[in-house]
Formats: structure tokens, C-alpha cells, sequence
């Protein structure tokens, strides 16, 4: 898929709840994997995509996949947008693609067990 110019809409708030569960796990994961400085979205990385996806501390390597995520969002040429883990269409280059499979992976497994049971939802449906 290839990157177009159009104007991005604007997100609806399960759109929004579907970023900020891809941010908070990003950091989850970061903060296990990823040692050293980190710190949160830029206003630049976060573009439209809300004020709650700045809250979470990354590392630059972590800043960079999370923000190219959002990207990819905005840029959804379908309308209504998917929930992404139920598109058909894979707008991530195959190496983010491998990347958000083992961050949701780990980080779902690793919030589930320390008591974030409300996750279970999100995770099956």
C-alpha cells in the first residue's frame, strides 16, 4: 500500500481506545525490553491522534514503531476504519507487522497476569 496525501478523518473514539490500547502496550512492552532514556510522543509523532497517547514513556526505537502505528492509522483508506486487528487490508510494511504481533502478544499475556482483567475484552473480541 502506498502512502497518499489525503486529508486523514477524524477518529471516532473506538478508534481512538484501539490506538491507546496499541500505545499502552508499546510502552508495556518498552519498559520490559527496552532499557536506557525514554520519553514520551512528540506533538509531531502523536499527530491528531489525541492527548492520551503522549502519557506513555518509550524508548527512540519504540517512539518510532508507535508513531509510525499512528500514522498508518490516520492514513486508513477505509471507510468505516476497522478495528485493525480485525482488517483484511495490512497497511504495515511486514517487519512493523511482525513487531505489533509480538508487542500485543507480550503485552496482553503480561498485563493479563498482573491483574488487568478488563484486557480479556479487548483481547478476544
Amino acid at each position: 500500500m502506498t502512502e497518499t496525501n489525503r486529508t486523514p478523518s477524524p477518529l471516532t473514539r473506538a478508534e481512538l481506545k484501539d490506538l491507546g490500547v496499541l500505545a499502552r502496550f508499546t510502552s508495556v512492552y518498552c519498559r520490559v525490553h527496552h532499557a536506557g532514556e525514554k520519553a514520551p510522543l512528540g506533538e509531531d509523532e502523536a499527530g491528531s491522534a489525541g492527548p492520551g497517547l503522549k502519557n506513555y514513556p518509550l524508548c527512540a526505537e519504540c517512539r518510532e514503531f508507535l508513531s509510525y502505528a499512528i500514522s498508518r492509522r490516520l492514513r486508513c483508506p477505509l471507510e468505516p476504519k476497522p478495528v485493525c486487528k480485525h482488517c483484511d487490508v495490512h497497511c504495515y510494511r511486514p517487519g512493523h507487522r511482525e513487531k505489533v504481533r509480538q508487542i500485543m502478544r507480550f503485552s496482553g499475556k503480561y498485563l493479563i497476569m498482573r491483574g488487568r482483567l478488563d484486557l480479556l475484552w479487548h483481547y478476544f473480541f
